[in-house]
């Protein structure tokens, strides 16, 4: 099968040749039609965080059961499924208190003695996140992906395998929003607007959105955001106290740096809660002030919006389908798997919202 192979941090990736393995007895074959081209991928490619090499990225996918091993029995051939990197044991404490997306069981994954998942010449390419997407090929283990109806499109069924269920969960599961309270959203790319679009199903009164990328602004308007700051122009923690008049009760930062997390925790009101859902680079520091701690204030992380998705995700399709979620909208362009270098320099920029990588 062709893959995108990364060899080295902060060099190109190549299409390569790579063989995949047979599926175990848990293990599942799938054909990605659609991958979505995701930051956090960006982070392990540039080296912000570790990752064992050679290995193929890609995260967020959606596809067709090809193959499945001898004791799986919650898909068949033909299937349409949604893969997912918070792949779960279902026995573990994590599991078991409710906690899935926390799951590390090493089960999860081949053993060192057994055959790599993923090869080429005898030599093994190291598996991603469970996943490994930029490849027509995936073998995952059955509890990484769960089963879509045909009616869904494949290229918006790919945004839910990792933006949108890490941003509206961040908002549903970790944070709680509830109904008529103040949300602001710091970083308008994928997965800060999927946090907007979950704001508003979840009945946030307002909706403030902040980024300093007019383009990114106006879609974030079509999420649902009630108010748009751009944040290369003003002091984001002073607007947002003015326009919420003390401020926020629920703070998103979907960007991951040190400044950004710092802003959501310091835009809130007494008791409010800053969810910080970007990756910040292994080894910086966040800073806050003690002594808002005694106003009850809140600074948390969020894992894959504390997913449970085998729940989660066939919920935000029925959102699709009846025009709560805003998928197509999320979607900048359509790519073959050959322009993904191209991709990851428009990530870059950060100027457009998703790019998709369709396989078929």
């Amino acid at each position: 099968m062709k893959a995108a192979v990364l060899r080295e941090q902060n060099t190109p990736m190549e299409i390569e040749d790579v063989q995949v393995s047979k599926p175990g007895s848990r293990e599942v074959l799938v054909r990605p039609l659609a991958v979505g081209v995701c930051h956090s991928d960006l982070h392990f490619a540039n080296g912000a965080y570790p990752h064992e090499l050679p290995t193929i990225l890609g995260h967020e996918s959606a596809g067709i059961v090809e193959e499945v091993g001898k004791e799986v029995s919650y898909v068949k051939k033909g299937d349409r499924v949604i893969t997912c990197l918070s792949a779960f044991c279902g026995y573990c404490e994590m599991c078991l208190t409710g906690n899935m997306a926390l799951c590390s069981n090493p089960e999860l994954s081949r053993r060192a003695d057994e055959e790599s998942r993923l090869h080429q010449n005898d030599k093994p390419i190291h598996q991603f996140l469970n996943l490994s997407s930029y490849a027509e090929l995936m073998l995952i283990h059955e509890h990484a992906l769960v089963k879509i109806p045909e009616e869904m499109p494949m290229d918006r069924a790919a945004l839910i395998g990792c933006s949108t269920t890490t941003g509206v969960g961040a908002v549903f599961h970790t944070a709680g929003v509830e109904p008529g309270a103040t949300v602001v959203v710091i970083g308008c790319g994928g997965v800060g607007l999927a946090a907007i679009n979950g704001a508003a199903i979840a009945g946030a009164g307002r909706i403030i959105a902040i980024d300093r990328v007019d383009a990114k602004l106006e879609l974030a308007e079509i999420m649902g955001a009630t108010d748009i700051i751009n944040g290369g122009e003003t002091d984001v923690v002073a607007a947002v106290r003015e326009l919420t008049h003390g401020g926020c009760h629920y703070s998103f930062e979907a960007i991951g740096l040190k400044e950004t997390a710092e802003q959501a925790f310091r835009m809130l009101r007494r008791g409010g809660t800053a969810t910080v859902i970007g990756m910040i680079p292994v080894g910086t520091m966040v800073e806050i002030h003690g002594a808002d701690l005694i106003d009850q204030k809140k600074l948390q992380g969020s894992n894959m919006g504390s997913n449970r998705f085998r729940v989660d995700m066939p919920r935000f399709v029925d959102f699709y389908l009846n025009g709560k979620l805003h998928l197509d909208e999320m979607i900048s362009k359509h790519i073959k798997l050959e322009d993904i270098n191209e991709a990851f320099e428009a990530l870059k920029t950060g100027q457009e919202a998703r790019h998709v990588i369709m396989l078929d």
